[in-house]
């Protein structure tokens, strides 16, 4: 069976893909990829007043940030409009579905006339039954033949067992009087088409699943696993929206979060596996579950996806933290480093990654290797150059000149000149990063000497000690 798992991701094309969107995705390419199926894209781009090419490219680019690759082509439900109309046609044919004449002004009066003796306002339509021989010649839309009597169960493997009235469900509309299939057609034929064996989407789908489920059952198709995922709400309890920031995936990308700590943290979000916050791609793929998935809503905890993230920082491979360093510049439209400032980021990377949680403040540290002679202090770092720092870095200078360039060195040298002068390495920590960096919260000063070469660090301390400013 898990060779033949099929899952889906299927966005509308009306904006940015925001995070709930994007955690969908990824629950859905972790079910796929840890039980060697496939994760299929669908975009659900009927709504043609509200769809847009700009939104499916912000949707694509998202995903494409967050390492979740699809199986095959991407798939555009309008495209497949004519498939759509055939299955109402069919259902047409086979009886479970009906032509209907009324007009909306006819429906309208059935509502008020059933609002006023406070019955259900759910239609169901005259034309249900009627002979083919009493037909007008007039449009007619296609619906769907209700069940009566009795309950429909959806079985889903995260909110339980269902149980909805099948007086609670009207006669569906499936084709428009123009001849378009609506949403919740397009929907089941797609996925029955698509083969997806494993339905994961947001629990305000849940309402829809019951009228999909007609398609289904008059169809004779398998249904697919439900599996309808709470909600996200921002820190306050409520359901995340804009006033609580940043939602867009691309937005998470351009405040600089690394794609593995955002992966790793949205997998948490709703879902766990025991105690484990901090965990690879791989493990995920081999942990994830949907009997993992909590019932409650989620809350967004930008503190909790931060610690995250500087571990992923932390722990990742230098080459590809350097390179996904280098997309995030791209992606910012930052000026593109020249090569040899990228030889430098590649020697420094150990020790720019510890403790950085995002890649600004990765680059924040990685200044004392983007600036350039003359080193311009900012105010936290021109405090630590007084005269007194400054008569320090002249007489340290020609020690520093006369060792050899490794970090054993490097810390004999400056602690030996600490003890003869009277003073501790620590008092002269603070006017090195000054001349180093410009900047007070630096790698450590034997990392930037030593990934600075002999020349250029002597050059910037000199600088340093005789600068009048």
């Amino acid at each position: 069976m898990s060779a033949d798992v099929v899952t889906r991701f299927a966005p509308s094309p009306t904006g940015y893909l925001h995070i709930g969107g994007a955690r969908t995705a990824l629950f859905n390419w972790l079910y796929a990829r840890g039980r060697g199926g496939k994760f299929l894209l669908r975009i659900e781009d009927t709504d043609r007043a509200r769809s847009n090419p700009e939104a499916t490219a912000a949707i694509l680019h998202g995903m494409a940030w967050l390492g979740l690759d699809h199986d095959g082509d991407v798939i555009s439900q309008f495209e497949r409009a004519d498939r759509h109309a055939e299955v109402a046609n069919e259902m047409l044919a086979a009886g479970k579905a009906f032509k209907c004449f009324a007009t909306q002004d006819e429906i309208e009066a059935f509502r008020e006339a059933a609002r006023a003796e406070g019955k259900s306002t759910l239609y169901r339509s005259p034309w249900r039954d009627a002979d083919a021989s009493t037909h007008p010649d007039l449009p007619y839309v296609i619906r769907v033949r209700a069940p009566e009597g009795g309950t429909m169960v959806i079985r889903d493997e995260v909110q339980g067992d269902v149980k909805i009235g099948h007086d609670q469900l009207d006669d569906m509309i499936l084709l428009r009087s123009d001849g378009t299939p609506v949403y919740m057609l397009a929907v089941v034929v797609d996925d029955h088409d698509m083969g997806v064996t494993h339905v994961i989407r947001g629990d305000d789908h849940l309402s829809n699943a019951a009228r999909q489920m007609m398609v289904y059952e008059a169809m004779g198709w398998e249904v697919p696993v439900f599996a309808h995922i709470p909600l996200i709400h921002g820190p306050d309890g409520k359901k995340l929206s804009k006033r609580h920031g940043a939602l867009g995936a691309q937005e998470y990308q351009l405040m600089g979060y690394p794609a593995a700590g955002m992966r790793n943290y949205l997998a948490r979000l709703g879902w766990s596996h025991g105690d484990d916050e901090f965990f690879s791609d791989a493990q995920a793929k081999e942990w994830f579950d949907l009997d993992g998935i909590g019932k409650s809503p989620a809350r967004f905890d930008t503190k909790k996806l931060e610690h995250l993230c500087g571990q992923h920082i932390a722990s990742a491979d230098n080459a590809a933290l350097q390179q996904e360093l280098l997309e995030f510049l791209s992606a910012r439209a930052d000026e593109p480093l020249t090569d040899p400032k990228i030889l430098l980021l590649s020697a420094a990377m150990a020790c720019l990654k510890e403790r950085a949680k995002t890649f600004p403040e990765l680059l924040e540290k990685a200044e004392f290797i983007l600036a350039d002679r003359p080193i311009v202090p900012d105010q936290k770092a021109s405090k630590a150059l007084d005269s007194v720092s400054r008569g320090i870095l002249h007489a340290l200078t020609p020690h520093l000149q006369n060792a050899s360039w490794t970090r054993d060195a490097l810390e004999t040298v400056t602690a030996d000149f600490a003890e003869a002068n009277g003073t501790k390495f620590g008092k002269m920590a603070g006017p090195l990063r000054a001349a180093l960096s410009g900047r007070a919260v630096t790698p450590s000063v034997f990392d930037m000497l030593l990934v600075l070469g002999k020349d250029e660090s002597l050059a910037r301390i000199l600088d340093a000690a005789n600068h009048n400013g």
